[in-house]
């Protein structure tokens, strides 16, 4: 605070200012404040950088769930009839070629036993995927129809349902009507969606992708998001017998290569029923982050990898699916 002097000459009163002391107490004071503003400010920037970047990677893989979801709750479903071997024209990798492209492998689109399959740990499909492939990612592939009904076009692959039977069918002509009378009969798009993971390069981020049945009838690829750099699958199966007690509520999870779930192997059990599928996402950043080191070591499915000791941020989510249709297919 400023005081007002009377002067010993003339009487005149005078100012007089801070001292120096004052000064340089006020100037440390003022110091402390601003580091600890400043301070204060860093590391609430930092955690904004690290929210908005976590929230973006759970955003992704939500978006990925949200895509697979949808699609795996509609396996299995084939219009009026409910059952796989009630349909003419299905066949198993194993059989003699049927209807449909061979492109990603015999009856890869018709085999409508199993209506959700996958692979373990490899990419084994006959179609070659978006280069550089994860190997170490499993795939999924899932079949059914579309909601609505269609009409039957040149080269587009539809099934035809009464209540007990069906068909495969993949011209603009309709089934006979003394089979199928078009008054109890549907006709229904064939979906056959495969997905699968290419693995990050130099220069661009690992991607989730599909291979698809078009409505022409060939089979096309594309990007369902980028950044899912791993999926995992298993299947949830009810192994109790027709009848039983606990039939119709998961007894355990598998992974895709399972004899069990697999009608070409001889130790396939037909009554086993798939009735969820479990799936995996890890997602990573796009890009590197300044300052950060990735020492997480992930364990889920039949996977323990990590630490990656890299800069990218990585979230690890899952989901469990249920199918509506599900149903043994004997």
């Amino acid at each position: 605070m400023n005081e007002f002097k009377l002067s010993c000459g003339n009487g005149q009163p005078t100012q007089a200012g801070m001292t120096l002391i004052e000064l340089m107490v006020a100037l440390a004071i003022g110091s402390f404040l601003m580091i600890g503003a400043m301070t204060v400010f860093m590391q609430s920037r930092t955690t904004f950088r690290v929210t908005e970047s976590v929230s973006r990677l759970q955003e992704t893989a939500r978006f990925a769930l949200d895509a697979l979801e949808p699609d795996v709750r509609m396996a299995q479903y084939w219009g009026m009839t409910t059952r796989s071997s009630a349909i003419v024209g299905a066949a198993l990798p194993t059989a003699a070629p049927g209807m449909g492209p061979a492109t990603c492998g015999n009856n890869w689109t018709i085999n409508l036993l199993q209506a959700v399959q996958g692979t373990n740990n490899g990419y084994t499909w006959a179609c070659a995927g978006v280069a550089p492939v994860e190997t170490n990612s499993d795939t999924l592939v899932v079949r059914h129809v579309t909601d609505d009904i269609v009409v039957p076009a040149a080269g587009r692959l539809t099934i035809v349902t009464l209540r007990n039977s069906g068909q495969i069918w993949n011209t603009a002509a309709i089934p006979s009507a003394t089979d199928y009378p078009p008054t109890r009969s549907e006709i229904h798009g064939l979906v056959v969606n495969g997905y699968y993971v290419r693995r990050a390069t130099a220069t661009t981020p690992p991607a989730l992708r599909r291979k698809f049945l078009q409505t022409n009838g060939t089979i096309a690829d594309e990007e369902v998001i980028a950044g899912v750099e791993d999926m995992q699958v298993q299947f949830g199966v009810d192994t109790d017998i027709p009848g039983a007690a606990n039939r119709g509520s998961v007894d355990r999870f598998v992974n895709p290569n399972n004899p069990i779930i697999d009608p070409t192997n001889v130790a396939w059990v037909m009554d086993d029923e798939v009735l969820a599928v479990r799936i995996w996402l890890r997602v990573r950043a796009e890009r590197p982050e300044n300052g950060f080191t990735d020492t997480t070591n992930y364990v889920y499915a039949d996977q323990s990898v990590g630490p990656f000791n890299d800069g990218f941020r990585r979230v690890l989510m899952s989901k469990t699916i249920y199918l509506r249709n599900a149903r043994p297919p004997k």
